[in-house]
């Protein structure tokens, strides 16, 4: 009567292991039988797009922040409003800034039609995300995938939970804590400002108003942010290699030279200061420490198993 006991027990174990591995793990190879070809033609679309504009690596990387940062890694980003549904794309965090999408579309496109009805937009958004870096000279990591896509969107959640530009430093840290992040994951993942633009709406109080800032910084950046107007102008947030990732991000701010409030309370006489002098002098260390982060980012709250569904059309649900 044990041994048929034991026996149940140990079936009901491995049933309940596999249960728990496939609801909730992520894997490199998910789609190495389904769609070999995946991460060639996400790369290869992704090197196109770069080619006409460098700028949408860093728009694609805050794609996937944005969306990371709101229900989990799920492509509730890309789902467009509709008479009967409210996205995210509205929300304050994002509208008339997120961009990138076209991108996504394109290589969502191009994916069906090599394996229909078989990657999500999620995935496509996490391997997009990366390729872009690496397009861009940065770190490479490898990206676990399995990720279903979200049902659902929340704009009230993308207004409170996504970090904005005029944070402190203990806002961020509590908001990245929230999604299971530490200061360290805060200061490494705020690198991905080496590429990119900001719109002047969002740093001009601290060039006009701030104390902490290089004087011939600020003055040059005055020259297209004036006082009043010029809401949507732009300007790099890295001014040295703006289209290349690389730590010239932590160099300017020892300098401060951060664009944002948010960028520049990382190195401001406070607990992250010598986390950001050690990646001013050493890319190295920032590339492996960045790649990590992205790994750990992209494991927020995965929907996987038979939660969600897979997107035709990362704009609308199925």
């Amino acid at each position: 009567m044990s041994s048929i006991n034991n026996s149940f027990f140990v079936i009901v174990s491995i049933l309940s292991l596999l249960a728990f591995s496939s609801n909730a793990q992520l894997s490199p190879s998910f789609y190495a039988r389904t769609c070999p070809n995946l991460q060639t033609i996400v790369r290869s679309t992704m090197r196109q797009a770069i080619a006409r504009e460098a700028r949408l690596g860093a728009s694609i990387l805050r794609l996937f922040f944005h969306d990371c940062f709101v229900q989990g890694c799920d492509a509730s980003i890309l789902l467009d409003d509709t008479a009967t549904f409210t996205g995210e794309k509205n929300a304050f965090p994002n509208r008339n800034s997120a961009r990138g999408f076209e991108v996504i579309d394109t290589i969502k496109t191009n994916v069906e039609a090599a394996c229909n009805a078989t990657v999500s937009c999620a995935d496509i958004l996490a391997l997009a995300t990366r390729d872009g870096v690496v397009l861009l000279g940065g770190p490479s990591w490898t990206v676990p995938l399995g990720r279903r896509d979200a049902r659902t969107a929340s704009q009230s959640a993308a207004n409170s939970q996504i970090p904005g530009p005029s944070s402190d430093l203990s806002t961020l840290i509590t908001m990245f804590a929230n999604k299971g992040l530490t200061a360290r994951d805060l200061t490494v993942l705020s690198g991905g400002h080496t590429i990119g633009q900001a719109q002047c709406q969002f740093f001009r109080t601290r060039i006009y108003n701030e104390t902490n800032i290089d004087p011939n910084f600020a003055t040059t950046r005055r020259a297209t942010c004036p006082v009043s107007g010029g809401n949507t102008n732009l300007a790099p947030l890295d001014t040295v290699t703006p289209t290349r990732f690389d730590n010239n991000y932590y160099t300017n701010l020892v300098k401060q030279r951060g664009l944002l409030h948010s960028d520049q309370v990382l190195f401001n006489g406070g607990s992250q200061d010598a986390l950001v002098r050690t990646y001013s002098g050493n890319s190295v260390a920032f590339f492996r420490d960045f790649a990590a982060a992205m790994v750990k980012m992209g494991n927020i709250s995965p929907l996987t198993g038979t939660n969600g569904e897979i997107r035709r059309n990362c704009r609308v649900l199925n």
